[in-house]
């Protein structure tokens, strides 16, 4: 058995469902677990839906509807006949939504983003479903929140392995197809619905590649395979054939967007490999994850992270930053959520790079300014660069400002004010 997963851009449209059955057509497997991602931009449109709601701005009633319109012009295109099953398949899952908008009494953030959200990949895969099963691929529709099962952390639940497992092992048949969510469990006290955080359906396939002991996991996107820089803002990007499981990990963790970062430890547990091709290639090699070769071809890999905020912290009375200071630090940047990208300390000042994602920091500045002189950045870039030589590493930095540059072995990172 093998396991494929599809993101958001793969089935943005009809064309793209339809793209993604002649991928089964091309490849030829009979018995997949097929993980499909929110269709197109759906997860941002329902993260508007989730601030409309919360923050009551008149918007939610026109998003809704777009979200509707949205998947019943997809359908149109996959499904000649408007009295198909499907469009009231798809109309009942609205309707959820929209009772729990109704109905919901709680306030806290997280929790309704992750009621709300996973409507995205539940439209998605009955869409998709209904469509592989009317043109020549039977398969079951799996309603992955009863095989993944996790804590209460919202928008960034761990799995709880040793159930999920189990739940895995009856609910799919190795043979034949089927098809789920990625992205989503629930937890294990209240059946609440949890997300594993963005881009966690490429960690949903590695959850069931390593629970069902498949033989591999490809993830289909729309790049040739892992690139040794992001083409968007990179001229020129080379495709790497192989990676180790080491380097890939080291890659994902630095912020490389096509594989992500939790994907891969379940994977080389059991040494299963990794594949990252092209869904509108699919006859081409694309990347190889697995164990062996480091990297091929040998070349710089250069990553980026945008949006982050670097701060600086000095202490007020000149003392030392010792151990008591620091772990302060850590365990307010762990209260207000701040994902850590960078640090680095000297006698008297610390500084640490952050990813605010879940818009905090100005309580976290406020806390930090009890204790320290404080400066920040927001808005910065972090760029990473690994298996560069020095020339090549001030080249790229040229006419760039540069707030902090720290290295260590193959690998170098500055961050650069936009």
């Amino acid at each position: 058995m093998k396991v494929y997963k599809f993101g958001g851009a793969s089935v943005k449209d009809a064309e793209g469902v339809r793209n993604l059955k002649r991928v089964l057509e091309t490849t030829g497997e009979k018995d997949l677990l097929i993980v499909v991602s929110a269709m197109g931009k759906m997860t941002n449109h329902l993260e508007l839906v989730v601030n409309a709601y919360l923050n009551k701005t008149g918007e939610l009633p026109l998003l809704l509807v777009e979200f509707r319109n949205y998947h019943q012009t997809i359908m149109e295109g996959l499904f000649p006949n408007s009295s198909h099953p499907v469009f009231s398949k798809v109309k009942n899952l609205c309707d959820t939504l929209e009772n729990f908008l109704e109905t919901n009494r709680s306030t806290k953030h997280s929790f309704v983003y992750d009621q709300v959200v996973c409507f995205g990949e539940l439209v998605s895969t009955t869409i998709i479903s209904q469509f592989l099963n009317d043109n020549g691929f039977s398969n079951n529709w799996l309603d992955v929140r009863t095989c993944i099962i996790t804590d209460a952390s919202f928008r960034d639940a761990s799995v709880n392995w040793e159930e999920t497992q189990k739940r895995i092992a009856s609910a799919v048949n190795k043979k034949g197809i089927t098809v789920t969510q990625g992205f989503l469990g629930s937890d294990s006290e209240n059946n609440f619905t949890t997300t594993l955080g963005r881009e966690g359906s490429d960690y949903t396939g590695a959850i069931f590649t390593y629970c069902l002991n498949a033989d591999s996991l490809t993830i289909w996107k729309d790049v040739p395979g892992v690139l040794n820089a992001d083409p968007r803002y990179f001229n020129n990007p080379k495709l790497l054939h192989n990676i180790s499981y080491k380097e890939a990990i080291e890659l994902a963790f630095y912020g490389a967007s096509v594989i992500h970062p939790k994907t891969l430890q379940p994977m080389q547990r059991k040494e299963i490999p990794l594949f990252v091709k092209s869904f509108m290639n699919p006859d081409q090699a694309g990347t190889c994850v697995g164990k062996g070769v480091t990297l091929n071809p040998e070349t710089s890999c250069f990553i980026l992270k945008r949006n982050q905020v670097l701060i600086s912290l000095s202490s007020l009375d000149f003392s030392f930053m010792m151990e008591d200071n620091i772990s302060d630090v850590f365990r307010w940047l762990h209260k207000f959520k701040m994902k850590v990208e960078l640090i680095q300390n000297s006698a008297i000042s610390f500084s640490v790079c952050v990813d605010n994602k879940f818009d905090r920091l100005e309580e976290l500045l406020v806390k930090l300014r009890e204790r320290f002189r404080v400066e920040w950045h927001e808005g910065v870039t972090l760029y990473t660069v690994r298996h560069s030589s020095r020339e090549e590493i001030d080249a790229f930095l040229k006419n760039k400002e540069v707030l902090l540059r720290q290295e260590g072995g193959d690998t170098v990172q500055v961050i650069v004010k936009d």
